[in-house]
């Protein structure tokens, strides 16, 4: 999942051992010019520095703690966290783990076979990237969809770290009105155009109005073609072959 990089003449900002690791969406859906473009970024192995964020009480608290690792690790300060696609945040959360403390990721978890709490080791360095759909030409951040039922042509991007805290922040409000819109406040985010109309008010009155069956078969669409890297892994528990999805418990980045 990573490549060594070789470091010369270190500089303040480069002085530690340092790794390329390769997106799962391949940088074609980043801007051009950026340079996430490239499909891989460079992170640096976790010192004890690092290790304070993770236990900064006020960071935890606040959400932020991940975050503010990843922006630590990641060596061109260009780059921020919120500027990635989930998927690609997730690889490289994952290598950084992997980098810090190794491959074995131990947990407890519900066993699919008895429902009994058990443990079980994953190994971090065997996980694949989700394998990505030849019908879909991945040269920007733009892709076209027609809704099953309404015949509807929709226009969409795949959401990003700072669409997120945006999301976020908009779901947050509308708590506290004891409004939940968790499924339009997303869409309304992920929707470039209906029938050629970027109006926000025609597309807020067309995601709310979407008929059931469109939205789901929407929200697949989105799920399909989304790169990321598969956080499952098949394994032999009380005798059966089980693919399990791998829990994100505490012992992920505070293996002790």
């Amino acid at each position: 999942m990573a490549e060594s990089k070789a470091t010369t003449q270190p500089t303040a900002e480069s002085k530690f051992p340092s790794e390329m690791i390769d997106l799962p969406s391949g940088g074609k859906l980043y801007p051009k010019g950026s340079p996430l473009r490239s499909g891989k970024i460079e992170i640096k192995y976790m010192t004890a520095r690092e290790e304070d964020i993770l236990t900064s009480q006020n960071l935890i608290k606040k959400g932020l703690v991940i975050d503010s690792l990843l922006n630590a690790l990641i060596v061109d300060k260009s780059i921020n966290v919120k500027d990635l696609f989930l998927g690609d945040k997730n690889a490289i959360m994952v290598a950084a783990r992997i980098l810090a403390y190794g491959p074995e990721y131990t947990v407890e978890m519900s066993s699919p076979v008895s429902g009994d709490r058990k443990t079980h080791t994953f190994n971090l360095s065997e996980l694949d990237y989700k394998s990505l759909p030849d019908d879909i030409k991945y040269d920007k951040n733009e892709f076209s969809y027609k809704l099953p039922f309404s015949g509807l042509d929709i226009t969409y991007k795949i959401l990003n770290g700072i669409d997120e805290d945006n999301i976020e922040k908009e779901l947050k409000a509308l708590d506290k009105i004891g409004t939940s819109k968790e499924i339009t406040t997303r869409l309304k985010k992920a929707v470039i155009s209906i029938n050629g109309e970027t109006d926000a008010a025609v597309i807020n009155a067309g995601v709310e109005n979407m008929i059931a069956r469109d939205s789901l078969a929407f929200r697949k669409e989105i799920t399909r073609i989304t790169p990321d890297i598969l956080l499952e892994q098949t394994i032999e528990m009380e005798g059966e072959e089980v693919t399990v999805d791998i829990p994100m418990a505490a012992s992920f980045f505070w293996p002790t």
